[in-house]
């Protein structure tokens, strides 16, 4: 709001974007209301009506909102944090007529992370990671509660929730997705349930639109067929997630800026908040402590939305490029940060400290192959670390490779 007359918000539904922005503001107008929109669709200048700073909240019921904000903006000789746009759903941009470009910046908000809902200390720093800095010590962890925190979710309204209404919230924001914004956008309500279920079975994995298929029709799929038949007929239902904010690509990352690999690497389809998914496959925490394979799956999740919010908390312009590591001779690596002046660093995920060992390996074996590439940009990782989820301790290993449990990270 400093540099900027307006500021675009954007996040899943239920994740705070309208309340964290009226802490910023004098005046709102609610777009949702359907008089409101009415009136704002009738005169679309009504809707800037309001004492500065002002929200107007889920905009992208009246796209012709972003031109008349940029307007808005010039008129007043850029002036700094005059609007606040907030949205739970993109707008095709084919509708306005100006970018937004250097009147407009947009900032993404995720559900709470596990430092902001009070559960990790942040006494690890990624900021810190990066310059250098880090401090050992003595940790806490709690495998039931990271149970608990996955199925609850990072939703503010479920902080202070009944324990034995974990996962409600979960649940109502699945209800809403397939049976109000699905059908509203054209789609077919179950099939969105089935496709998203699908996308729940195969997290972590590079799901292709086959795969996705042959789960929506119990195993059956046509033989001689294009592949483009399964993308036309399942691709409305991925875009629709991605414009809702409901999953968000998780791309794959090589160190040299203008290497293929970056470009060919297929996307992780992963998911904004880890209750989701533990919703979908129908998990509670009790369940998630005697299936440790999903646990473990549903802990990866719950790390990368962490890191996720943590690298945009940095504040850099443009944000850090969260990533994966793959390659053809099997070497994975589950998240990569690259800052935009090209520092990078990388985390594996592992639920206990008995795979660290594993996880150690695969990082080093990262940092040598970058090492030996000729073409990378920054050839040494600011850091490598190991993200657990039960340890007693976190601490620096002989190599050099951080065990840090997610309850002691923060931004």
């Amino acid at each position: 709001m400093k540099a900027f007359g307006a500021v675009e918000v954007a996040g899943p539904k239920f994740c705070g974007k309208t309340w964290s922005s009226m802490a910023q503001a004098a005046s709102i107008a609610h777009l949702d209301d359907a008089g409101t929109r009415r009136m704002a669709e009738l005169d679309v200048s009504l809707a800037l009506e309001g004492q500065l700073p002002h929200v107007i909240d889920e905009w992208q019921d009246v796209p012709t909102v972003w031109d008349a904000v940029r307007r808005s903006v010039d008129e007043h000789g850029n002036k700094r944090g005059m609007y606040l746009l907030t949205g739970s759903s993109t707008v095709d941009k084919s509708k306005v007529s100006h970018s937004g470009a250097g009147r407009i910046a947009t900032v993404p908000m995720r559900t709470m992370s596990l430092f902001e809902s009070g559960e990790s200390t942040g006494a690890v720093s990624l900021r810190g990671l990066f310059e250098g800095q880090f401090v050992g010590g003595v940790a806490s962890t709690d495998v039931r509660k990271l149970a608990y925190a996955i199925c609850r979710g990072g939703w503010p309204a479920a902080l202070e929730g009944d324990d034995g209404l974990v996962g409600d919230i979960a649940a109502q924001y699945l209800d809403a997705l397939f049976s109000v914004s699905a059908v509203k956008a054209g789609l077919d309500s179950r099939m969105a349930r089935r496709c998203a279920s699908s996308l729940a079975r195969n997290m972590g994995t590079s799901l292709t639109y086959r795969t996705m298929y042959a789960d929506l029709h119990e195993g059956v799929v046509p033989s001689g067929v294009a592949a483009s038949y399964f993308q036309s007929e399942l691709e409305p239902y991925v875009s629709f997630f991605e414009d809702q904010y409901f999953i968000e690509n998780q791309a794959g990352w090589d160190a040299p800026i203008k290497s293929k690999s970056r470009i060919r690497s297929k996307p992780k389809r992963t998911f904004t908040d880890p209750s989701l998914p533990a919703s979908l496959l129908g998990m509670s925490p009790e369940r998630l402590l005697r299936e440790t394979q999903t646990f473990g799956t549903l802990f990866e999740e719950l790390c990368l939305r962490d890191v996720r919010v943590y690298s945009t908390a940095l504040g850099t312009m443009p944000n850090p490029i969260v990533s994966y590591y793959g390659d053809a001779d099997g070497l994975e690596v589950d998240i990569v940060v690259e800052l935009p002046d090209g520092r990078w660093g990388a985390f594996e995920v592992k639920l206990s400290e008995e795979k660290v060992p594993a996880a150690e390996a695969n990082l080093l074996r990262l940092r040598d192959k970058i090492a030996r590439n000729p073409a990378a940009r920054n050839a040494d990782p600011s850091f490598l670390a190991v993200l657990v989820g039960k340890a007693s301790y976190t601490w620096k290993m002989p190599s050099g490779v951080y065990v840090i449990p997610i309850t002691e990270l923060g931004a």
